[in-house]
């Protein structure tokens, strides 16, 4: 996926699991630190093709998208007058220079570039780089999406979010009369740096302790983040700013070697002993079984007899090359379930043969009506059968021998 995309979803779902955190406190976080978004995350401004529950809430209606396979993106606004060399549109939010819109037009997406963007109120007047005459369709009264949003993408390519670990910091005089730094992490790791350093009373008390807040507050570009600061000094001393910054450094260095040596890496949880049945003893090439470690875990889970991957070349024939709960049939009203106990329609209703047709390419659909699942089948090409299986050319892999049947010894 691209960076924009990858930024906004994590950051979608980052706020998501901070909402629960807030609101469980029966539940921890994995991980250390707080993460800080420098954007608003959306789902709908990167590249997808409309969303569905699929069957997580049984059959809906809403499953697949037939108008169009492309990124429309967010409704924008309505066309309210068209020029030789511009349109304008009435539109809830900014455009910007760059943006990239689109409307529909006779069930096709037609895509629009802008070049410059002018405002009058709630009206942008677009600039386009492609000419007006050659855009079908464009009238008064048309929608527009906004699949591009330039200055939110813009946000994007920027630094947008970082994880800090809090430390509460305090800064001590010790018994031998220079300072001492303590840090404590919010995972309760502390460590304590000493530093003798020359320092004399503050002709300006407030200004020394507002020059040590600021100073030790400064942890820039480290993996921490000040939550707390408390100087703690029997008297207000005057400290130099390059005397206390190597201070908070050599300390921020030993706290961070602190927290790698109290970390432990969790226990594997042990295996189940006897290993558990696999609920199947032989498995087709649907199993995908196509190296040796594959097949010991299914022999270890009691599997006899397992068929080879379909990677291997050894399905010549049509077989599934996908099995999916969204059905073609019911999606066209040609359900038998549907049809059922329907006066003059039971027993009508023909669905089969379907394909399915990409280019030159041809899949024929079959439909296994009791788990209500349809098959995308299809066969591999001669060309590709008489190629040598992808592990073959694979140094130092021992191809796996694969038996239709069981074998005689």
């Amino acid at each position: 996926k691209e960076m924009p995309y990858v930024k906004n979803i994590t950051a979608h779902y980052r706020l998501l699991l901070d909402e629960i955190l807030t609101r469980r406190p029966e539940y921890a976080r994995a991980a250390s630190g707080r993460s800080t978004i420098a954007f608003t995350p959306n789902v709908d401004k990167t590249f997808h093709r409309g969303h569905t529950d699929y069957f997580a809430n049984g059959r809906g209606d809403q499953i697949a998208a037939f108008d169009s396979p492309k990124f429309v993106g967010l409704h924008l606004g309505y066309i309210t007058k068209i020029g030789a060399e511009w349109i304008e549109i009435e539109a809830d939010e900014p455009l910007a220079n760059g943006d990239g819109l689109n409307y529909m037009h006779k069930r096709e997406v037609f895509g629009i570039q802008v070049n410059t963007a002018t405002q009058k109120g709630n009206v942008w007047r677009v600039f386009p780089n492609e000419a007006i005459k050659l855009m079908p369709g464009l009238q008064v009264g048309l929608a527009v999406n906004r699949n591009r949003d330039h200055r939110w993408e813009s946000a994007l390519s920027k630094k947008s979010a970082e994880r800090k670990v809090a430390l509460d910091i305090t800064l001590l005089e010790n018994a031998s009369g220079g300072l001492l730094l303590n840090l404590r992490d919010e995972d309760g790791i502390e460590s304590q740096t000493e530093a003798m350093l020359s320092f004399q009373a503050a002709s300006s008390p407030e200004q020394a302790q507002q020059g040590l807040q600021q100073n030790l507050s400064k942890l820039g570009a480290t993996m921490f983040l000040a939550q707390t600061i408390q100087i703690n000094l029997p008297r207000p001393w005057f400290v130099a700013a390059s005397s206390i910054n190597a201070l908070r450094r050599e300390a921020i260095e030993r706290h961070e070697a602190a927290r790698l040596a109290a970390y432990q890496r969790p226990l594997r949880k042990a295996a189940v002993e006897p290993p558990v049945i696999y609920p199947e003893t032989n498995l087709s090439y649907l199993a995908n079984v196509y190296n040796h470690k594959a097949r010991a875990f299914y022999h270890k889970h009691g599997v006899e007899l397992i068929a080879a991957a379909y990677e291997a070349h050894e399905e010549a024939g049509e077989v599934s090359l996908m099995i999916t709960k969204h059905c073609l049939r019911f999606s066209f009203n040609l359900c038998p379930k549907q049809a059922k106990g329907v006066t003059g329609v039971q027993g009508q209703v023909k669905a089969e043969p379907m394909t399915l047709v990409n280019g030159g390419e041809k899949y024929t659909l079959k439909f296994d009506c009791k788990p209500c699942e349809m098959h995308v089948m299809g066969k591999a090409k001669k060309s590709i059968l008489q190629s040598a299986p992808p592990v073959s050319e694979m140094v130092g892999v021992k191809p796996l021998v694969f038996h239709k049947t069981r074998p005689a010894h």
